[in-house]
């Protein structure tokens, strides 16, 4: 029963980030939450400064979550955050103390283009351009193996 109201609480929490809508987003913190980001090195104490920091950036934002993941005290969502169409591949990583987020740890990673030498052995994949939103292409759960 708690996954359930864990895992409802996840889904409000990203869709009213993705409508910026930061009261109802940070809801799902604990007070004294920490969030972090190593790609930038930075360390946010305290659900105020988590809201803060995220209401004062400037870029518009957009949330479109791909999947979540978990039980008990911890959950993984992968999503694609657009900063002004600009997709980057995220996972969230966030460790429950009860119903609220106690930690958070966020990872970044910008699309790259494929190596054609793998083009043999794997299946493309619907991404996200760096422009136009969706690029056409096939399953995002299915790959080939050598020799097949």
């Amino acid at each position: 029963m708690r996954d359930q109201r864990i895992r409802a609480a996840l889904d409000q929490h990203w869709a009213a980030s993705d409508a910026n809508d930061f009261e109802t987003e940070h809801r799902i913190y604990h007070e004294d939450a920490v969030l972090e980001y190593p790609q930038s090195g930075e360390r946010i104490r305290g659900r105020h400064n988590i809201q803060i920091t995220r209401s004062i950036q400037p870029n518009k934002k957009r949330f479109r979550v791909r999947r979540i993941i978990g039980s008990g005290d911890l959950w993984i969502t992968e999503f694609i955050l657009s900063y002004d169409d600009k997709p980057s591949y995220t996972v969230s990583i966030m460790e429950f103390r009860g119903e609220e987020v106690a930690r958070e740890t966020q990872y970044f990673a910008d699309p790259f283009p494929a190596s054609p030498g793998r083009a043999p052995y794997v299946e493309r994949m619907v991404t996200e351009s760096r422009s136009a939103g969706p690029v056409q292409d096939r399953d995002v759960t299915t790959t080939k193996t050598v020799g097949s």
